[in-house]
């Protein structure tokens, strides 16, 4: 008996260490990136990157970029970041936004961009997680072409089993706390997600994820909320004049979204006409020509790196045919079905008022491919900020179901805005966050930082928040980093915003 004991005590502690090397070893050495062209400093953290092959028969292979957080990496939260579209890459984020580096124009057309460390990057206080999704977007690819029609189901489907693979790979995360966050069309990809993960822990699928909550950014989520939001936004930003907005108030009877008469149809459009020369992503700035670079003047700009000037000797580069930029289209509401590509709307091969040119570089480049374990252009084509080779459906319906289905089963939302975007504005997710029903536990005020109003929130039962940052476009971060990482911050550790 005292043998069997014996045997049984050595057995639980050899389990015990076996547990504990594995939470650990860390992560796989293949992924680990340790140089990356046009940076000269440290790195502030440990990054990794490389695929997940989600699916060995279709050869379907989801990229991702992962950054350490620069605290405290075996406690601090997993964040997972996805930009929108459809069709677009989250290295968006992770070159215009919140990523470990801030990007410079290279000195010459078509040079590598100079790499400098983002004081403002969101791996200061969380371990991030970039991925490409859907397949076909980015680095991400399939051998099967046809992987790459899908829509909002399937791709949840996929990044759900992206997560479970990658966790694998990655163990001594399995405990961190963890979130999901995006922005824009990624309104509808991070709720689809974060009820596929709570559906698979609920159903007691391993590895046990431990999600906590999520946060959207200028997402879109419900398409009457969505399509009546924009008009009343117009008015209030000063950009139509008080008769034009009584005029198709009376014309639509307050229903924007479905025109139901000629005279209705006549008055959206004079409004389009009126605001078709502004920056649909931030009503403040100005457009990004690929024609006309003397646009964008060389002073010390506040615009975003994605805006920013062309030097005196250089010439735009050609911007390529793609999906939605970084957004749902003003122009389209969020429909079931099909979801139209810029030139089927706008009958241009261009995104409105953005330049690309500094992340095409780079991810084009073979030397950063090597570098971030990714295939190169011979095998899977050119990195493209969004993609128009994918065809996506809208299939999920209005997002509303899900965050009341999420929030009421105890997971954390904060749903924030830039307060001067056009193509998702304000207006629209401070309805919907409110048509839930919740109570307000914590009343409409300002927030701060650095003794500085930088937007408001309001805050509702089922930690529920809705926060705005003032002055803001559409990729929040971008136009606000020091005000975004505030938020992020806060919101991460629960302390009041």
């Amino acid at each position: 008996m005292a043998i069997k004991i014996k045997f049984l005590q050595c057995y639980i502690v050899l389990t015990f260490f076996v547990f504990l090397f594995l939470l650990t070893e860390g992560a796989p050495q293949s992924a680990l990136v340790t140089q990356l062209p046009g940076f000269t400093g440290k790195f502030q953290s440990k990054h990794y990157a490389g695929y997940v092959n989600i699916d060995e028969s279709h050869g379907k292979n989801m990229y991702y970029y992962f950054v350490e957080s620069e605290k405290n990496p075996s406690k601090d939260p997993i964040v997972l970041w996805l930009n929108g579209g459809p069709g677009c890459s989250s290295f968006d984020g992770f070159v215009y936004e919140h990523g470990p580096f801030s990007f410079e124009l290279g000195k010459t057309n078509g040079s590598l961009p100079i790499l400098h460390n983002n004081p403002y990057s969101w791996s200061k206080v969380s371990n991030i997680i970039y991925l490409d999704s859907p397949v076909g977007v980015g680095l991400s690819y399939s051998k099967n072409k046809s992987d790459y029609e899908t829509g909002d189901l399937k791709t949840a489907s996929d990044t759900h089993s992206f997560l479970l693979k990658w966790f694998e790979i990655y163990p001594e995360f399995l405990m961190n706390p963890f979130y999901i966050t995006g922005e824009s069309y990624a309104g509808i990809y991070v709720p689809t997600l974060a009820s596929e993960v709570a559906k698979g822990i609920d159903a007691g699928v391993k590895p046990a994820i431990n999600f906590k909550g999520y946060m959207v950014g200028n997402g879109v989520t419900d398409e009457k909320i969505d399509g009546n939001a924009l008009v009343p936004f117009q008015h209030g930003m000063g950009l139509i004049s008080d008769k034009l907005f009584e005029e198709v108030t009376v014309a639509c009877h307050g229903n924007f979204y479905e025109p139901g008469s000629q005279n209705c149809k006549d008055k959206l459009n004079e409004i389009d006409q009126e605001v078709n020369d502004l920056n649909v992503y931030d009503v403040l700035e100005p457009c990004y020509h690929n024609t006309e670079p003397s646009a964008i003047t060389n002073d010390n700009s506040r615009l975003p790196m994605s805006f920013r000037k062309l030097g005196e000797t250089e010439r735009p580069l050609p911007i390529r045919k793609r999906m939605f930029g970084r957004a749902w289209p003003f122009k389209a509401p969020v429909r079931d079905g099909l979801v139209p590509t810029w030139p089927e709307l706008l009958n241009e091969l261009t995104v409105p008022c953005t330049d690309d040119r500094v992340s095409s570089v780079w991810l084009n480049n073979e030397d950063v491919r090597k570098a971030i374990h990714a295939e190169q252009t011979t095998v899977i084509g050119p990195w493209e900020l969004c993609t128009d080779s994918i065809t996506f459906s809208h299939d999920a319906g209005s997002m509303i179901p899900y965050h009341k289905n999420l929030t009421a089963h105890g997971y954390r939302a904060l749903i924030y805005s830039g307060d001067h975007d056009m193509c998702v504005p304000h207006t629209g997710s401070e309805k919907w966050t409110s048509s839930l029903g919740y109570p307000i536990v914590d009343k409409w005020r300002p927030w701060y930082v650095n003794e500085q109003v930088a937007g408001y929130t309001q805050g509702y039962a089922n930690n529920l928040s809705f926060l705005t940052i003032k002055g803001s476009g559409h990729t929040v971060p971008e136009y606000k980093p020091r005000e975004a990482l505030a938020f992020y911050a806060r919101w991460l550790e629960s302390k009041k915003i």
